[in-house]
């Protein structure tokens, strides 16, 4: 349609020849490329998560497994979770690799653990067991941690999560059931071995 120049209404927008321009073709082309990065961006992080949920934790061994846990693990958990799958009777276990570490002193006067609190340390050695306690896995694991100051701290294992790295752990599996059981007056959890 064509206006006369001394028309009282004139087109405010023409579509067709904003479309021809260098700036709407440069809008086009970024948003071309940020849709282009969403779809990425949700894919990979998509198959992050999907793999750090199917990343195998362990494998079979002749004397009975072999556990390699990687940065966020609970370690206590990851030892409750394959006892159940794996329906393992009782074990005993030792491990290495860097965690942040809570360790307990068990004060027999008021029956609790003492709480102390290690983070970002080289898990030296632990070593544990595993038993079953009304029907749930029970774990007792110990261990030593270093810092860079290359001091020891260790005692009880209340709670480990590993850190940067990884957490190596070898489980060898008995076969005998074995029941924790609470003895008074002491208070504790006690390995029962049948008798």
């Amino acid at each position: 349609m064509n206006f006369p120049d001394n028309a009282a209404i004139k087109p405010f927008f023409c579509l067709r020849c904003y479309q021809k321009t260098p700036q709407f073709i440069q809008m086009k082309k970024i948003a071309y490329f940020s849709l282009l990065s969403l779809v990425i961006l949700s894919f990979s992080s998509k198959a992050q998560s999907t793999n750090a949920e199917t990343i195998k934790r362990y494998i079979k061994t002749p004397t009975g497994f072999f556990m390699v846990l990687r940065q966020g693990d609970d370690v206590l958990a990851q030892l409750e979770n394959i006892a159940m799958i794996e329906k393992i009777p009782s074990a005993s276990y030792s491990g290495m690799g860097f965690v942040n570490a809570k360790f307990g002193f068990f004060n027999f006067k008021t029956k609790e653990y003492e709480p102390k609190e290690f983070d970002s340390v080289e898990l030296a050695s632990m070593n544990g067991s595993i038993a079953w306690q009304n029907g749930k896995v029970s774990l007792h694991t110990h261990g030593t941690v270093t810092g860079k100051n290359f001091k020891a701290y260790g005692g009880h294992l209340l709670a480990a999560t590993v850190g940067t790295g990884s957490v190596e752990i070898t489980i060898v599996v008995h076969q005998q059931k074995l029941e924790r059981i609470k003895e008074e007056p002491l208070g504790a959890n006690v390995l029962n071995l049948g008798n």
